[in-house]
């Protein structure tokens, strides 16, 4: 389960925070404190500065001729804090008074030299987190909103070189309020507004503080110093707002004292979107911090002698009756040391008064958080971390890479399925084998690292009630010796094992083999006359079973390897296990994983490939789809027209947008294959004209391209495109094939899929593939209504593969399309699987 890491928060501090009382904080079961940077008086000071350059204004001095006031360095008594060993357990917050935004440029200056002392003297003292408000949308005179990012962002760039410890937390309202309070002697009422750049009455938009962060974070070039602290209001904004904020780098979820309710006996809860927001945002890879603000001060500072109670998580008395978040029950009572601690206090959890009521019913909220689905207890390590594709054709893959996929509960039974109903079918329709000796239908599963296929084939033959011959080839010399192994110790010797290249293989030997003499037609030649040769005739296979599919189906050169072993599979009733798997897309916004990649060296060698131009195997998390639709009927997935702009809408009756790009069938026709193996040589039959990429062009019946629209209901960044695929294990032509048990010749479709509108119906909890995830160089910034398209290319030069992508983005303006960006030529070539 997450940890929940809890502070307190108080707007209006003004004691220092000094080491007794950051400990006082602790003994209550709180993590951590903030504390202003600057006192009161500094503001005193700076509110004079400012009643001084007004009054001669108004007394008549030009303003070409009258001097910004200067804010003077910080004096003692302008701060409470100092360089001390506690203060890095502490979270500062600049003066929320300044206004970075303001379009006064007196305001500004002043707010601009407070912002900077303090970010500097907060780095001196050793303060790594400092948290500041962000740029006010809306302000009182008019005139400053959306107008005063770019100056914010600039600021916000500027103090990153202060201290390259600090951390900057930008204070962000979750939806877009029009007018935020403001206190006395904040800065923004006292500024000038020319009338002609007074704006009207503002109109809401859920989506306006996201795209005043995402001006900031573009400037600062996705720095990682750079996070987002959200006001969570009691009224939660709709679900595609929530999921766009969880695609960016949080590090703080404040919730004010306004944000609770109040249940039957008074004591403070969460609403159940609250609940669930908290279950989700805590998933993260890096959870966020949790801050309360103004719930209370902290107990037991006034008095010494009063008894706190430890905030265990063990609600008040009269709290158990909160909404509850759904998940199975976990216990809530105290752990040993919590216990020790309540007894030492001699506090009773029925009676004694509680005096942290809003941080105990966090607890509460952490010790009972639901039980993490398959694929997050599977894939905890791994959220967001990308991994280059594997090349199993090229490498030798190690035993600990083959275990991971074994794991997978969905991935295996249904191959198992898929071969048992093949083999049900075969026997309803009386075809013949290509094992006329006993009758066995004839198995091979090609590429079959540590012999799980190989299990499963076995059972299915068993299970259909039909004899199979077994064939197992792998050319992994260290895989091999563990079927081996396995033949001797759990298959019983019923495998014939196979130690080459599938392409290699020349099929299954029959009896017919025999030897020949060797004869000659050199008369020089050194033969011996009564040497004997062994001449072998080989065989075909019913059923060819593979496993070579990769995160966008074709990417670990499934096609070719299959292309490559089609000669053993019988030309007239093999059966290919999987008969059909396709690649498709979906525009993602990704920061965390753009960020990632901003981070990564460049100037490498020519030889490396670019970070940007090589795909990644990644399970996508902190990520947010650009191209939702609504969803009426969930039986009917399929993506049409019904683009979601309505930001009301709940994410549930959504679904990505996710388009296919191609598709491969097994096997090929033959004629495709001859004019592949005619041109491979450069033969006369092949053409004169070669490969269009080089080499003779054997494999061009491989390469593909694909152009895809996707319409953008909401604005938002692409970064770069997701990646999934869907596999057709084998087809009977009827049922759903799902079941778990399949009756005779009852055929079926049996299929897997990664695609978020598909995998739920076809493969749950299936963990063996992660997505794809295709990045842009540069992110595209789409508007409301905006319509993305995606080309993707699949290339080959008979050497290796590889993919080339490009995204263009456009609006819609008195019915013609407006191009708003083009994104570079992206190309993994240098990155490109071997063949």
């Amino acid at each position: 389960m997450p940890t929940f890491y809890i502070g307190q928060h108080e707007t209006s501090r003004q004691l220092p925070v000094s080491e007794h009382i950051l400990r006082q904080a602790q003994e209550c079961n709180y993590d951590m404190l903030t504390t202003p940077i600057t006192t009161a008086a500094f503001h005193s000071k700076v509110l004079s500065l400012l009643a001084r350059h007004k009054a001669q204004l108004e007394a008549g001095a030009a303003p070409v001729n009258l001097p910004a006031p200067l804010v003077p360095p910080l004096q003692p008594d302008d701060s409470l804090l100092a360089p001390e060993p506690h203060v890095t357990q502490l979270l500062a917050c600049t003066s929320p008074w300044i206004d970075l935004t303001s379009p006064d440029p007196v305001i500004a200056s002043l707010s601009r030299q407070v912002f900077s002392l303090e970010v500097a003297y907060a780095g001196f003292c050793g303060i790594s987190n400092v948290i500041v408000r962000g740029p006010r949308l809306h302000g009182r005179g008019g005139g400053s909103g959306q107008d005063g990012v770019a100056q914010y962002a600039r600021i916000i760039q500027e103090a990153l070189n202060v201290s390259l410890c600090l951390n900057l937390q930008i204070l962000m309202p979750f939806a877009d309020p029009a007018l935020l309070d403001e206190e006395i002697g904040d800065l923004s009422s006292f500024a000038t507004v020319p009338e002609e750049e007074q704006t009207t009455e503002p109109r809401p938009d859920p989506l306006a503080q996201w795209d005043a962060w995402n001006v900031i974070r573009t400037v600062s070039r996705y720095n990682a110093r750079i996070s987002v602290a959200l006001l969570l209001p009691r009224q939660l904004p709709p679900t595609p707002v929530q999921t766009r904020w969880f695609s960016e780098p949080l590090r703080l979820l404040i919730f004010p004292g306004t944000t609770f309710l109040k249940n039957a006996k008074g004591y403070p809860v969460l609403s159940k979107p609250h609940q669930a927001l908290i279950s989700k945002y805590m998933r993260l890879k890096q959870s966020p911090w949790i801050l309360l603000s103004d719930v209370g001060p902290i107990p037991g500072l006034e008095d010494p002698e009063m008894r706190v109670d430890f905030a265990s998580g063990i609600l008040s008395p009269g709290a158990g009756d909160s909404p509850k978040v759904s998940g199975p029950a976990t216990p809530t009572s105290p752990t040993p040391a919590e216990a020790a601690r309540l007894h030492q206090s001699g506090s009773s959890t029925k009676k004694a008064k509680d005096h942290t009521p809003h941080l105990s019913y966090l607890r509460h909220l952490q010790r009972n958080q639901p039980a993490r689905s398959a694929m997050e207890r599977f894939g905890g390590g791994y959220q967001d971390y990308l991994q280059s594709p594997l090349q199993p054709l090229t490498d030798n893959l190690e035993s600990i890479t083959y275990e991971v996929f074994e794991k997978d509960p969905v991935k295996y039974a249904w191959y198992e399925d898929a071969m048992a109903r093949a083999l049900r079918d075969w026997r309803a329709r009386g075809t013949s084998t290509s094992s006329p000796a006993d009758d066995a239908v004839v198995i091979a599963v090609v590429g079959a690292g540590r012999g799980p296929l190989v299990t499963r084939a076995l059972r299915a033959g068993e299970s259909a009630g039909v004899p199979v011959r077994v064939f197992a080839v792998e050319k992994n010399p260290n895989a091999f010796v563990l079927l081996q192994r396995h033949n001797a110790t759990v298959w019983g010797g019923r495998v014939e094992l196979v130690k080459s290249d599938m392409r290699s293989w020349r099929g299954p030997v029959l009896p017919s083999s025999s030897f020949r003499p060797s004869i000659s037609d050199d008369p020089f030649s050194d033969d011996d006359p009564g040497k004997q040769t062994h001449t072998e005739t080989h065989g075909t296979v019913d059923i060819l079973v593979s496993e070579l599919l990769g995160s966008f189906a074709d990417n670990e050169l499934s096609p070719e390897c299959l292309d490559g072993v089609q000669h053993v599979l019988a030309p007239t009733h093999g059966i290919s296990i999987p008969s059909r798997y396709s690649a498709h897309l979906t525009p993602v916004a990704a920061p965390r994983l753009h960020a990632d990649l901003n981070g990564r060296p460049a100037g490498a060698p020519a030889s490396e490939p670019d970070p940007f131009e090589t795909p990644y195997v990644v399970m996508l998390h902190a990520a947010d789809y650009l191209a939702t639709e609504l969803i009426t009927d969930p039986a009917d997935p399929a993506p049409g027209t019904g683009v979601s702009n309505n930001l009301a809408v709940d994410a549930a009756a959504a679904l990505p947008v996710v388009h296919e790009a191609w598709a491969f069938t097994h096997p090929l026709p033959a004629a495709v294959l001859e004019q592949a193996a005619t041109r491979k040589g450069g033969g006369v039959g092949g053409g004169g004209a070669g490969g269009a990429m080089g080499g003779d062009g054997w494999n061009e019946h491989n390469a593909r391209v694909a152009r895809m629209r996707f319409r953008v209901g909401q604005r938002g960044v692409c970064h770069g495109l997701a990646g999934y695929f869907e596999a057709v294990l084998y087809d009977g032509g009827d049922g759903d094939g799902n079941d778990s048990e399949a009756g005779e010749g009852d055929g079926g479709k049996v299929e897997l899929s990664t695609n978020p509108r598909t995998m739920e119906r076809k493969s749950r909890d299936m963990t063996s593939w992660f997505p794809i995830f295709f990045p842009l160089k540069e992110p595209i910034y789409l508007p409301d209504n905006a319509e993305l398209d995606v080309c993707m290319w699949r290339m080959t030069d008979d050497r290796k593969v590889w993919y080339e992508w490009l995204v263009e983005s456009f609006v819609v303006l008195d019915a013609r399309r407006v191009r708003l960006g083009v994104s570079d030529l992206h190309s993994s070539k240098k990155s490109g699987c071997l063949m």
